[in-house]
């Protein structure tokens, strides 16, 4: 009975994480056709007007292969990965952790941070569109907004302040009203300047470990001993010591609060 309970839970388990996956998989799907859609009128696209079902199913599909774009320009996805990245630098071995998965950890912790912006997408937009209940241009007025109150909640105003005097466009009362065109590359550097930040203050305990181990060897003479090989498993000793992981994990979640 026991394992019969086990492998029945198991399976739930199995059937609310892909229904989970998939309902977010068709979120960012629909939501680079909102966006495309809401686009300025130079690039704005209407489906509707397009009457051959083939096209239309073959520019959605074409579209779609700008979903990674989006996933990186929209999304806390470009700090965690950097974050990531600066760690792996900082730890001294170039393939540790291996890319797939520091890809992997940054996509799943991508998605846990995205979660409340996609469920009300999913609520307000994706679900009344696919039920026929309102036409694109509605459901682009109701995806949009959750996702740049995402956004401007990371961006800095002098970001912001830059790319609209680059576009030329009038300074909108409320922040809200920034085109996308504007919010996304203000956005952009302004998650790559957080996650450098984060990034320096990895990179300061393991330099210390670095140079204390760099001044012992010179004191005994190893000058031909690489330093890396021996302060290698001491920045693992200390980063398992303090719990490294949960710090890091914790911090990063916590910095898009």
């Amino acid at each position: 009975m026991r394992i019969s309970n086990f492998k029945f839970q198991i399976s739930n388990i199995k059937r609310t994480a892909k229904g989970r996956l998939s309902r977010i998989t068709m979120t960012c799907s629909f939501l680079l056709m909102f966006i495309l859609a809401g686009a300025p009128p130079a690039h704005a696209i209407d489906f509707s007007e397009i009457d051959n079902p083939l096209i239309q199913i073959f520019l959605v599909i074409s579209f779609l292969s700008f979903l990674p774009a989006v996933l990186i320009m929209f999304t806390s996805f470009t700090r965690i990965v950097v974050v990531l990245s600066f760690l792996r630098h900082a730890f001294g071995g170039q393939s540790i952790p291996p890319n797939p998965v520091i890809i992997g950890l940054s996509l799943f912790l991508t998605f846990y941070i995205m979660s409340p912006t996609i469920d009300v997408i999913n609520d307000k937009a994706v679900t009344p569109y696919m039920q026929d209940e309102v036409d694109l241009g509605e459901a682009v007025d109701e995806a949009l907004p959750p996702l740049k109150e995402f956004m401007l909640k990371q961006t800095r105003q002098k970001d912001i302040a830059l790319f609209v005097g680059l576009s030329k466009q009038p300074v909108p009362e409320n922040p809200r009203d920034l085109s996308i065109s504007v919010l996304v590359p203000a956005f952009a550097i302004s998650e790559l300047k957080t996650s450098f930040e984060i990034g320096f203050l990895l990179f300061l305990p393991f330099l210390v470990i670095d140079m204390v181990i760099s001044s012992i060897l010179l004191s005994m003479g190893m000058m031909m001993l690489p330093p890396v090989m021996i302060s290698l498993p001491f920045k693992l000793l200390l980063f398992v010591l303090v719990d490294g992981w949960n710090l890091i994990m914790g911090s990063l979640v916590r910095s898009f609060a």
